[in-house]
């Protein structure tokens, strides 16, 4: 299990104050890491404290990841708290559902800014400390819509296609340099994000009827593809996009 301990690292978790990402930054503390919980409007006290229940160090930092302006800042109060940044996990996404033919512009742009620019611009920052030491792990957060169309949500789509291809090609440049860069692809979660999807009788049916797990996923159901990913497990996983869907593509 050595393989998977995470002791003596440091993360850093978008969008953590509460699902996918809060999940996700729970698995990597009870895997041993200290923890920058990033987060849009309020603090992620509960995060935290449940991070330093586990014996783990853990922060809060509150930035709005839309404003480029705003990401520096994430980085550097990492690293003066805790010296130094292993693993980043770019979870933080929004989504607009509206007819592509109706789609706003403004809501476009919005999701790009912080499903793909913050991506972009973080995981070139986390990755310039990275390679200065010499190893680190970057873990994107993708989607079902890096694969598939979708319906209404043409801004998304386009930013998670798009992050499938990002790590792609910073692993292709960043794999030699020992900083593996890869992305999960959570199936239809039970997030904020598909609470319309799971309210309409109609389409949770179908959605529900053509996962072989049956079931809709949980946050924790990533904790674990988090921490191996985040763990000297996968070292030799570059540009690699891990589908947790409970068998949705296969069908």
């Amino acid at each position: 299990m050595s393989y998977f301990d995470l002791t003596g690292k440091v993360a850093v978790v978008t969008g953590a104050g509460r699902g996918l990402g809060e999940a996700i930054a729970l698995g990597l503390a009870q895997a041993g890491a200290d923890v920058a919980f990033v987060t849009n409007r309020t603090p992620a006290d509960k995060g935290v404290a449940a991070a330093e229940a586990l014996g783990r160090k853990a922060i809060s930092i509150q930035a709005d990841v839309s404003d480029r302006s705003a990401l520096p800042g994430i980085i550097d109060r990492t690293i003066e708290a805790f010296g130094r940044i292993d693993i980043l996990v770019n979870n933080a996404g929004i989504i607009r559902r509206t007819p592509a033919a109706d789609h706003s512009y403004e809501d476009w742009q919005e999701v790009i800014d912080v499903n793909l620019n913050s991506v972009f611009v973080l995981s070139q920052l986390a990755g310039k400390h990275m390679i200065e030491q010499g190893s680190g792990k970057i873990i994107n957060i993708a989607s079902m819509l890096s694969y598939q169309g979708g319906i209404n949500v043409p801004g998304y789509t386009s930013s998670k296609h798009a992050v499938a291809g990002l790590t792609k090609a910073l692993a292709s440049e960043w794999a030699s340099k020992g900083v593996q860069v890869n992305a999960i692809a959570p199936g239809y979660m039970s997030t904020d994000n598909t609470e319309a999807l799971r309210e309409d009788p109609v389409r949770s049916t179908q959605i529900l009827q053509r996962i072989p797990a049956g079931r809709w996923g949980t946050s924790e159901d990533l904790a674990g593809p988090a921490v191996f990913l985040a763990s000297q497990a996968s070292d030799y996983m570059n540009g690699h996009i891990l589908a947790v869907d409970g068998g949705w593509l296969v069908r």
